[in-house]
């Protein structure tokens, strides 16, 4: 028989469900009346998230206490029995809050406790940032909202618990390295399924209708041509910030692609020379920003605009099948692509460094050959920190048996800077599946 608690527990959560059906939102109301059946998998994050959800509804219950409270005595009408009622129900749903943080509740929901704080971090972060982009975006941004006016409650938990789900499996330095690259082609898959989808026809599947070229370039070198639309770059900018150059690695819808081809190519990957890491990106960047400055200041019309910048995305997926597959290296990404340069510059700016302990490492070099992004040649070893085209992507981590690389942030030890980073991958990943669209 579940503790009284327990039951407590999950009445508040239906209340708290019955009054967002009383409000009107049915799919608010089935996101809180599902959230409970996560407690059935006796993970440790779940309870917590199911506290979180608790706690904040106690709040909701005392703000609808004052609101209705204010209106019936604007009214003349009684309001003390009301306010005592939905207080009551306030501290039912703080007191089953309460109750899964506390040691009874640990104890039942034991399962995955160490990866407890990160996915729950993931799952309400996640969760946090879709609300605040579905309430502040001009247009629908979560396609639920879009077929079904109103039900974006239900992605946005699906996503969120997307994103507990894969930041638990990132932890494991194994799990990081094999799951990567497949929810990063997932993502990928995603998107251009999209953009095909909407192209076809299916114009809700595109997020304002107006297209742009799905090429990374473009990212810079569009605003520049249109003299405005700087959402991209801002989106750019400010996920290098929070991830680091951990853009190029586990975001970017065209990079997977280069990982994909480079994975056909030999092991362990063959090494590019700096002069290509820098030189040719630079050129890209140089070659992309200048076109669309001259096409700007010399009135060229768009469909010229467009062929160029298609030849540019064409060239970098021959860059792909011809380059990466042969090298086993992803050549578009560190040689070809001017976003990664970019990426790689503001990583600078980013607290985030992958780090080399000189007292474990051996100079075996397995860590150089797991890396596809050229970033660990033999100077970059001996001075203990990856290259400028290192992308934080976790591999050298998993395959070093030393133990001798790690994440570092200042202020954490590196266990916990590895946990935080994770998160950070993990819920990043989760919004831009649920609203990166062209």
């Amino acid at each position: 028989m579940p503790p009284l608690m327990l039951v407590v527990a999950v009445l508040g959560h239906l209340l708290l469900a019955a009054h967002a059906l009383r409000r009107g939102d049915w799919p608010l109301c089935a996101a809180l009346a599902l959230l409970p059946l996560s407690l059935l998998t006796r993970r440790a994050s779940a309870r917590l998230v199911c506290a979180a959800a608790l706690v904040v509804g106690a709040g909701w219950w005392a703000d609808a206490a004052m609101e209705l409270a204010r209106q019936r005595v604007a009214f003349g009408e009684p309001w003390t029995r009301l306010t005592l009622i939905l207080s009551a129900v306030c501290l039912l749903s703080l007191s089953g809050g309460l109750w899964l943080l506390g040691a009874r509740a640990r104890a039942i929901f034991s399962r995955a406790q160490e990866a407890a704080r990160t996915e729950t971090a993931a799952f309400l972060l996640t969760g946090a940032l879709l609300a605040v982009a579905r309430a502040k975006a001009a247009v629908p941004v979560l396609l639920a909202d879009r077929f079904l006016p109103g039900s974006g409650w239900l992605e946005l938990l699906m996503l969120a618990a997307y994103a507990a789900w894969l930041a638990g499996r990132f932890l494991d330095p194994q799990g990081h390295r094999r799951l990567r690259p497949r929810v990063w082609a997932l993502f990928s898959a995603v998107f251009f399924a999209q953009l095909a989808l909407g192209l076809s026809g299916l114009t809700d599947l595109l997020m304002t209708g107006r297209l742009h070229l799905p090429v990374p370039a473009l990212i810079a070198a569009g605003p520049i041509y249109r003299g405005g639309g700087l959402f991209m770059p801002i989106l750019f900018g400010v996920a290098a910030l929070l991830l680091g150059p951990a853009w190029c690695s586990h975001l970017c819808y065209i990079g997977a692609w280069d990982d994909v081809a480079s994975r056909q190519g030999p092991t362990p990957p063959r090494q590019l020379s700096r002069r290509w890491i820098i030189g040719g990106r630079l050129a890209t960047l140089v070659i992309a920003c200048g076109g669309a400055l001259i096409l700007r200041l010399t009135g060229a019309p768009l469909a010229l605009a467009v062929a160029l910048a298609s030849i540019l995305g064409l060239i970098g997926v021959g860059v792909m099948l011809l380059a990466s597959r042969r090298m086993g290296a992803m050549v578009h990404c560190t040689a070809f692509c001017p976003m990664g340069l970019v990426g790689n510059i503001l990583g600078r700016l980013s607290p985030w460094r992958m780090r080399m302990r000189q007292d474990r490492c051996t100079r075996c070099g397995v860590c150089a050959r797991a890396c596809r992004y050229g970033a660990l040649t033999p100077l970059d070893i001996a001075a203990a920190r990856p290259g400028l085209s290192c992308t934080l992507c976790g591999d050298c981590v998993c395959a070093c048996p030393h133990d001798a690389l790690h994440y570092r942030l200042p202020g954490l030890p590196p266990a916990t800077a590895r946990a935080a980073f994770v998160t950070l991958a993990a819920v990043l990943h989760a919004v831009f599946l649920g609203v990166a669209r062209i």
